[in-house]
C-alpha cells in the first residue's frame, strides 16, 4: 500500500518523552514505542489540538520503519479515523493528523503515571479508555 508519509521526524519534546519510556519498559526500539503511542492516541475519542509540532530532534524514521509489518493497518486505522472525524483522507490531512496523533500519544504514554514497566504499558493497552 503507498503511504503519504514518506518520513517522520520527531519534536525534541516527543524525543524526551521516548527516552523516559524507553527507561522504564525497556524497549529500546523508537518505532516500537512510537506504535504504542500512535494508537494509544487513536483511542481518544477526540480529535488531537491542531497545535504546531517542531521536528527538532535527531529522531527520524520512515513510515515503514515506523509501521514494520503493521504499516498497512496503521495507515488504514488512520484513515479511518480521518474519516470518522470528518476531516477528509488527502494526503496533507493524513500527515498532519498522523503528527498530531503520535505526538498526542507520546505525551499521553509518557505522562500516565502508572507506566513503571513493560507490563504497565500493556495493562493501559487492554484497559477500555
Amino acid at each position: 500500500m503507498e503511504t503519504p508519509i514518506e518520513r517522520i521526524r520527531l519534536s525534541q519534546t516527543a524525543k524526551d518523552q521516548l527516552l523516559k519510556l524507553k527507561r522504564n519498559t525497556k524497549i529500546d526500539q523508537w518505532n516500537i514505542l512510537c506504535r504504542w503511542a500512535f494508537c494509544r492516541s487513536l483511542a481518544e475519542p477526540t480529535i488531537p489540538s491542531p497545535v504546531p509540532i517542531p521536528q527538532d530532534s535527531n529522531v527520524e524514521m520512515t513510515w515503514r520503519v515506523f509501521g514494520g509489518e503493521m504499516s498497512d493497518i496503521l495507515l488504514l486505522a488512520l484513515k479511518q479515523r480521518c474519516y470518522n472525524d470528518n476531516l477528509g483522507t488527502d494526503k496533507e490531512i493524513l500527515v498532519t493528523q498522523f503528527r498530531l496523533h503520535l505526538h498526542r500519544g507520546i505525551a499521553y504514554l509518557a505522562g500516565d503515571l502508572n507506566i513503571k514497566k513493560i507490563e504497565d504499558l500493556i495493562e493501559v493497552a487492554i484497559k477500555k479508555i
